[in-house]
């Protein structure tokens, strides 16, 4: 039998606009619920300052963080998350879903916002978060995604751009709107795919994290008989 397959080591950054097929055989993003409030909120915490920044249009406090991660309301918006094999949350997106449109022909929004961990860098997670946000929002009848951001959060806005953002600056601040097409059976498909491979990996990390402890502990009872 082979070695385990290392998924992380497959992560790669698109140099083109996000597909309409996701490149889900790469880079697993699991849908995160209730039970992974404590994990957001380490996620969150573990940004540096200037991070922080970037993510929250201010340089956010623990108490400030603590405060928007326990308001995430689970039952109407959406959270992403991309774990590494050691089932630490790397990078993580929150789809904010519209409450209530005011007639049944207006414009469905939902807002998109995004946070990687410094270490993660430059492998294309965020790339990956905001394609899944755009079949999940597709598919739940979302024709446009809304992005507020810093001026200055250069790889934010350019993953908007790249997707056909129309990107709108004023002074410090940027929005990027971005119109999305009509959801299809293979949009439907493909997030199925994606939700089988998620937890099929997630699984995979979780196995081999058990097996991990349990040889570790065999090796901490060996080195106690040795004495």
């Amino acid at each position: 039998m082979g070695s385990p397959v290392d998924f992380d080591s497959f992560i790669q950054t698109p140099s083109a606009p996000p597909p309409v097929v996701p490149n889900y055989a790469w880079i697993p993003v699991r849908g995160l619920t209730e039970r992974h409030r404590s994990r957001i909120l380490s996620h969150l915490l573990a940004l540096a300052e200037h991070d922080r920044y970037l993510r929250f249009g201010y340089a956010a406090s623990d108490a400030q963080i603590e405060r928007y991660v326990q308001a995430i309301d689970f039952d109407s918006d959406e959270v992403f998350g991309i774990f590494n094999r050691r089932l630490e949350l790397i990078a993580m997106a929150h789809l904010a879903m519209p409450r209530q449109l005011a007639s049944p022909d207006a414009a469905a929004f939902a807002e998109f916002g995004v946070s990687v961990l410094h270490k993660a860098r430059g492998r294309g997670l965020g790339q990956r978060l905001f394609e899944h946000a755009v079949l999940y929002a597709r598919n739940r009848g979302i024709d446009t995604l809304f992005i507020h951001a810093l001026s200055e959060n250069a790889a934010m806005l350019k993953i908007a751009r790249n997707a056909g953002a129309v990107v709108e600056r004023d002074g410090p601040e940027a929005q990027a709107y971005l119109k999305l097409p009509p959801d299809n059976l293979a949009t439907h498909v493909d997030e199925a795919i994606v939700q089988q491979i998620a937890e099929l990996d997630y699984q995979f990390k979780r196995q081999a994290r058990r097996i991990e402890a349990f040889l570790g502990s065999l090796s901490e009872v060996k080195a106690n008989l040795d004495r």
